[in-house]
């Protein structure tokens, strides 16, 4: 077989078969195919998509590169994915949440992806905090304390974790059928047999719009059904930020603050409504049962200490958070009720403040970021701070743009968060 014969097939449209799909694999990983073609033949897919048999093939041989891990002995355990947002930190909430109501989550997270945040970026920035432990301690740390998080081992799905890094910095990262074999092909890895997904749509999501989330939803469930793997997929909105901090230490502190019931607004909201349906398919008990348990747990503490529990076993130090050189403030240029915040546009923002990568070798700054100072139907006067900046570059806050603020003289309506569940 030769690869410029198969990135020409998938460019003209037509289905590739699984043993051009193997061979691909097999060869990107052992350095036969080479990143400028795999990125070629990934445009190609993000251009013309792929059938199911092909998707479904696609999971297949990438789970097929690696290790897999068995979690039955380890009991009732739940994991979840988000398919990535503006300020999305809802891991290090919901998985702290769950474990406390009795649910084990063996979690592994993968790194930021273009505008979007990536759950082990969040980790990092954590002084001294190992995201990177072997698998026998992931798995004794779950048994121990019914949580670990750690980024996804080199024997784990190889060839996804090669992948993933190449589309980020190749305009590659939106398309269905890619993201569809990247995630499943790690949760089944992962052992994972019950699984709540997140899928943003919107402005700042990968998924721009509900019917291609509903699509991505259902071939989702699909390649689980065909692994004896039971998915929940809830549709959320990433029109606007999730929170109000966007940048990886700045997402740590916000979610603090929710873990310590200090915090009400749309990031509280949803990870309250994830943790339901993970209690939910963990403990085999109804959505309202799952709900109370989970107020509970945050009202009486619970939660936030599973959180420091989780942190000290992965060496931690939460005291010593990193932050920027420089905070600016930007103000309101005019006067009006907050109708919504342009999440991709933050997201940009926040990258290019130093909380992103723009390409692969690009260092993150820990410290770099956005706190929105106002929420959407808040009255907003001139002059008022609309959010605040962290980096180590040097800013002219005059010139940094507040048109993702949307501001007009009447009231918004309440934004939805959730657009539907698909079981």
């Amino acid at each position: 077989m030769d690869i410029i014969e198969i990135i020409n097939k998938k460019r003209l449209g037509k289905i590739l078969s699984e043993e051009e799909l193997k061979f691909v694999i097999k060869g990107y990983l052992n350095d036969e195919i080479k990143d400028y073609q795999m990125s070629s033949l990934l445009m190609a897919i993000v251009l013309n998509g792929m059938t199911d048999h092909e998707i479904i093939a696609l999971t297949k041989f990438m789970l097929e590169s690696g290790e897999q891990l068995d979690l039955s002995k380890l009991g009732n355990i739940v994991d979840k994915h988000s398919t990535g947002g503006v300020g999305d930190k809802t891991t290090m909430i919901v998985a702290p949440i769950v474990a406390s109501c009795g649910v084990k989550v063996a979690k592994m997270s993968g790194r930021g992806l273009g505008h979007t945040g990536g759950t082990i970026d969040k980790l990092e920035s954590i002084p001294g905090f190992q995201v990177n432990i072997s698998t026998d301690n992931f798995l004794k740390q779950v048994q121990e304390i019914g949580i670990a998080i750690v980024s996804q081992t080199n024997n784990l799905v190889p060839a996804d974790k090669k992948i993933y890094a190449l589309r980020d910095v190749t305009g590659t990262v939106e398309s269905i059928p890619l993201i569809a074999s990247s995630i499943m092909s790690k949760k089944i890895a992962c052992g994972t047999k019950k699984l709540v997904i997140d899928i943003k749509v919107g402005k700042g999501a990968l998924i721009k719009n509900l019917k291609d989330a509903k699509k991505l939803a259902k071939l989702m469930i699909q390649i689980g059904k065909a692994n004896n793997m039971e998915v929940v997929c809830l549709l959320t909105n990433m029109d606007i930020p999730l929170g109000n901090n966007i940048g990886n230490a700045l997402e740590v502190k916000e979610s603090i603050d929710v873990l310590k019931n200090q915090k009400c607004g749309n990031l509280t909201t949803l990870c309250i409504e994830l943790s339901c349906y993970m209690v939910s398919l963990g403990l085999n008990i109804s959505y309202d049962e799952a709900k109370e348990k989970i107020l509970e747990s945050l009202k009486n503490g619970r939660a936030y200490q599973k959180f420091l529990e989780f942190v000290h076993y992965q060496k931690g130090n939460l005291e010593e958070l990193p932050e920027s050189k420089f905070h600016y403030e930007i103000k309101s240029k005019e006067s009006g009720y907050l109708a919504s915040i342009d999440a991709l546009s933050l997201g940009k923002l926040s990258m290019h403040l130093g909380a992103g990568r723009l390409s692969l070798k690009d260092k993150i700054d820990y410290g770099a970021g956005i706190v929105i100072a106002k929420n959407i139907g808040e009255y907003i006067e001139k002059e008022d701070i609309l959010m605040h900046l962290y980096t180590c570059k040097e800013l002219n806050p005059k010139e940094i743009s507040t048109e993702a603020f949307s501001i007009n003289k009447e009231k918004p309506k309440q934004v939805e968060l959730v657009y539907q569940v698909i079981k």
